[in-house]
């Protein structure tokens, strides 16, 4: 028998890829002379999988649902995308003749899965079998440090894909580190190092992650116990639901207890712990605080906790196990999962020990499981102290979404931050300037969700309102910058970890959402950004959960949690809400959708808070002139600040999970039963269907846009936008009923750039220029079977937005004869109603009649969809207010436009350019904006007026009304 030496693979490249200089295990982890060890090890041994599933995975989510579903039906996708049968029968055989002990079985008994679907063989090595299996010997150096010198080797008749070592501690070992800042220190002041955290060690605000769902993140079925929602799997490692000895409670009443507290009735849960688990060894506190968040945030939900390998046999309950044991509970099948539980070993991007990892997740997405994990809560180092922004390398798997924190200030308590509020010079503070009703201030505090105008600067109400939304980093230099303290005093915090694990490629969604993500480190690099999206962690509120010890209580025995431990399963509760509303419209559940979140945002960014204020900068050496909890430390400055859209402190933001649901609910039924509908460009930049197109200019300065339409060019001078011209964001935030009136109000006025309108050939070139430069397309990927793409000049001189003038109804399952929702804001003075009719295709065309020619307005009166409210006029509610109408037999597929009348002054206005009056120019003048899906904002005014296109703002719904209208 011959050995091969599998590359990669030693211990080094286990734990401390890029982190160290140091070429020996001794001499990175400053270890005495090698002593072999005594320890036991239980390891994985992973199989290479039968098929790759890659291709399967990366199409679009409809195609990989529908594709889950058939393997699931036929009984043939563990057959498929497991280990061969053959290979796995093999393997154990060869194992057998070493005289090797296998653990566990399909079902993981004793606390191990050993499966062919699984592709998992765990096994039990002395240090003479571990001798024998790698032909290494096994040194010991303290309870955490089973180590071996060189690569690891295997009998040529075993063949494995990876390799994984159920070793102590269960969050895996910290990987050894070096000096790679290259001689950086941070040029700091004292103070804290980011705004809106200054609450956190003096008077935090402390809630109910249901209230925070239902008040700041908008979600869909808060308070809703009396609604199933999706099974939520809780990485729960050798805890379980394991109790003090001889409590006098059961679990079960500990958990019924906190929902009472609550205000919810007795809850649901289970608990896989085949070998064992224990209090004492568990992160009780950890257990406590996730049970706490999805009791209360997903009250209708069952919640699994997974104790992962246990505590018997040798086994230490590594966090893998427990990772694998709830991708593979074929009993329980949780459709969502969620973990705090880092994998802290940095592992080489080529080894074994990374695709270990990388297929579990993979096994997680072809299990159709939604998995939500915690970015952790160091900051830009990640608690790494090698003087570098680091992102944990083997825990960043594209197919999980990976969670940051947030620090969430209600308007009551802004008052009390000094970062927020200074009242000895208030005026030049956020919170005055926000109260002096500055525009600029307003308008980044709206971007991050608020939603009403701020009136006062102390009192009780205005609690349930979000002022301010920033990267949660409660650190703070103080004691003329010798002292790093989690805020002034507190000795519980820390900062949304984020960044770039720039060993992996940027994901495909990352990279069609238009980034690049880039590391600020000295060699730089580019790679998977992360996180993907955030939620409150902490700073300044804290939310509360059951004690520990799961004791039944009054609301006074009820402790207070914080970390990205806390938002990341208030993520898993959203998700366990969105799949309530998919099952209940005929959908499947989310699964593995990192694509659908980010397409959301591009399609609809108020489907998240954007949030642009703070940083999590928190890179550092060991030793210098900073005590930071009686630890002398370096502060380097390599750090990532939050900033408009995605960025790497708290990826696309927090969630307005209403309207991220309504949207995920559009795509979802677009893509299952509307894959067919013509784009707006094919793939080679042509037309991809006969239509009319608005032609929209955002500049921040005088540009010129030329648009070649096959041989018919147009050009149009395009003077700077206004600051505060209305975007997506703004114009989709403003169609929810709650969203205050005065600040729709206080951006009026602010206009837009140039408004080009163009009737484009099927099958025809086209092209956009800016100032003569040629364009790219950063996300046509997302939105152009959507009806709109946009062009985006190289050097950042402006953005053309290309839109279609109609809405193609793509309603539930592709039904006829369906209601759809109107959602309008009016923001001009005078009395205006909308109409909406169908035309028959995309230049606006009735019965061969076009816009414009006689008796199109005839024609268009005939098309004129009735409402539920009886006739087909929808009149707006006067100056900033919001209405809703329902339209009533809509067939899918049906192409709606919309007219706009001004009855103060007797005009119509059209979508359509070509039917409105012709300006001083001798052109139609364009009256239609389009704010993404299915929104368009209109002008009022003849010859159009300020050009602020959104003295009517019109949204269209066609899928919130199907199933039980929860959306509505």
């Amino acid at each position: 028998m011959s050995r091969v030496t599998i590359p990669h693979s030693t211990y080094l490249d286990l734990t401390s890829y890029g982190m160290t200089t140091a070429t020996t295990v001794e001499t990175a982890y400053d270890l005495g002379p090698a002593v072999p060890s005594q320890t036991t090890l239980n390891v994985a041994l992973i199989l290479p999988r039968a098929n790759d599933p890659t291709a399967l995975l990366n199409g679009d989510w409809a195609s990989r649902q529908a594709a889950l579903a058939q393997l699931d039906k036929s009984g043939t996708l563990w057959s498929t995308y497991g280990a061969s049968q053959v290979t796995f029968e093999a393997t154990t055989a060869a194992l057998e003749l070493l005289g090797i002990p296998i653990l566990g079985d399909a079902s993981g008994a004793g606390g191990y899965i050993t499966s062919a679907d699984s592709r998992t063989i765990w096994v039990q090595l002395t240090p003479e079998n571990f001798t024998a299996l790698f032909d290494r010997t096994l040194y010991g150096a303290g309870p955490y440090l089973q180590y071996w010198n060189g690569d690891l080797t295997l009998p040529d008749t075993i063949d494995v894909a990876g390799i994984w070592f159920d070793a102590p501690p269960i969050w895996g070992t910290y990987p050894a580190t070096s000096d790679m800042s290259g001689g950086a220190v941070a040029d700091l002041e004292d103070g804290y190092l980011s705004i809106g955290n200054g609450l956190a060690s003096t008077t935090p605000t402390f809630d109910y992650t249901g209230n925070a769902g239902q008040w700041f993140y908008n979600f869909p079925l808060a308070g809703k116990d009396d609604v199933p929602t999706a099974t939520i799997g809780l990485v729960e490692p050798l805890i379980g639901d394991a109790l003090p000895d001889d409590p006098g409670y059961t679990f079960q009443q500990g958990l019924d207890s906190f929902r009472q507290n609550t205000g919810f009735g007795p809850g649901k849960y289970y608990n896989v712990a085949h070998n064992g688990q224990s209090y004492e060894d568990g992160n009780n506190a950890e257990r406590s605080l996730d049970i706490g968040v999805v009791a209360s945030a997903a009250p209708g939900s069952t919640i699994g906790l997974y104790a992962g390998s246990g505590n018997k046999n040798n086994a230490t309950g590594n966090a893998y196990t427990a990772y694998q044991a709830a991708f593979h509970d074929e009993v329980h099948n949780p459709a969502v999962v969620s973990s705090s539980f880092g994998i802290f070993q940095q592992t080489h991007p080529d080894s074994i020990f990374r695709t270990a990892v990388d297929e579990l997740f993979v096994d997680a997405a072809l299990h159709n499981i939604t998995t939500f994990v915690a970015n952790n809560d160091w900051g830009s180092s990640y608690n790494f102290p090698n003087g570098l922004a680091n992102q944990n390398m083997t825990l960043s798997s594209p197919y999980a979404v990976l969670v940051g924190g947030t620090s969430l200030t209600t308007l009551a308590a802004a008052s009390g931050d000094p970062t927020i509020y200074d009242p000895s010079d208030p005026s030049q503070s956020l919170l005055g300037k926000a109260l002096a009703h500055d525009p600029a201030t307003l308008w980044l505090l709206v971007e991050g969700g608020l939603a009403t105008m701020p009136t006062k600067v102390t009192g009780t109400q205005g609690e349930e309102t979000t002022f301010l939304e920033a990267v949660w980093n409660v650190y703070a230099l103080r004691d003329n910058k010798t002292v790093l303290n989690p805020g002034l005093g507190l000795t519980a915090g820390g900062a949304s970890d984020g960044g770039v694990d720039t060993t992996r490629p940027t994901p495909a969604y990352q990279a069609a959402f238009g980034l690049t993500p880039t590391s600020v480190n000295p060699d730089g690099g580019t790679g998977r950004g992360a996180p993907d999206v955030s939620a409150n962690a902490g700073g300044n509120t804290w939310f509360y959960g059951p004690p520990p010890t799961m004791a039944p209580g009054s609301q006074a025995d009820i402790w207070d949690y914080w970390g990205t431990s806390a938002s990341t399963p208030l993520w898993a509760s959203l998700a366990a809400q969105i799949d309530a509303v998919f099952s209940d419209q005929g959908l499947p559940n989310l699964g593995y959708a990192n694509d659908l979140l980010y397409q959301a945002a591009a399609l609809a960014p108020a489907s998240f808070n954007d949030i642009v204020f703070g940083n999590n900068t928190s890179s550092y050496l060991d030793g210098g002139p900073i005590d930071s909890d009686g630890t002398q430390i370096t502060l380097t400055g390599f750090g990532y600040n939050a900033g408009p859209d995605y960025d790497l402190a708290t990826g696309l933001g927090s969630p307005n999970g209403l309207i991220l649901t309504r949207t995920l609910s559009a795509i979802a039924h677009a893509q299952t039963s509307f894959a067919d509908n013509p784009p707006v460009l094919n793939g080679d930049g042509t037309m991809g269907a006969t239509q009319s197109l608005l032609v929209q200019t955002t500049s921040a300065v005088e540009t010129t846009v030329t648009v070649i339409d096959g041989s018919h060019e147009q050009q149009a001078t395009s003077k700077a936008t206004a600051p505060f011209a209305w975007t997506a964001r703004l114009a989709q935030q403003s169609l929810q009923e709650d969203f205050d009136p005065a600040l729709v109000r206080l951006f009026d006025g602010h206009h837009q750039g140039a408004l080009i309108q163009v009737q484009g050939v099927e099958d025809t070139p086209f092209e956009v220029k800016i100032d003569g430069a040629s364009t790219t397309l950063p996300q046509v990927t997302l939105t152009n079977d959507f009806g709109f793409v946009d062009f985006a000049e190289t050097t950042g001189k402006g953005t053309v937005h290309v839109a279609r003038e109609v809405a193609t109804a793509e309603t539930a399952g592709g039904h006829d004869d369906q209601f759809a929702v109107v959602r309008i804001r009016q923001n001009g003075i005078d009395e205006v109603s909308i109409t909406l009719f169908r035309v028959d295709d995309l230049n606006g065309t009735i019965g061969g009649i076009k816009p414009g020619e006689a008796l199109y307005a005839t024609a268009a009166e005939t098309r004129a969809y009735q409402t539920t409210e009886g006739g087909s006029t929808i009149f707006g509610n006067g100056y900033g207010i919001y209405t809703q109408a329902m339209l009533t037999n809509v067939d899918a597929g049906d192409l709606i436009a919309i007219k706009l009348t001004d009855h103060t002054t007797g005009h119509d206005y059209w979508s359509f350019a070509q039917a409105n009056e012709v300006g001083s120019d001798g052109t139609h003048v364009g009256h239609a904006w389009n704010y993404g899906l299915n929104t368009w904002g209109f002008e009022d005014q003849l010859g159009g007026g300020d050009r602020d296109f959104n003295d009517v703002v019109v949204g269209l719904d066609f899928t919130s009304t199907s199933g039980s209208g929860w959306l509505l």
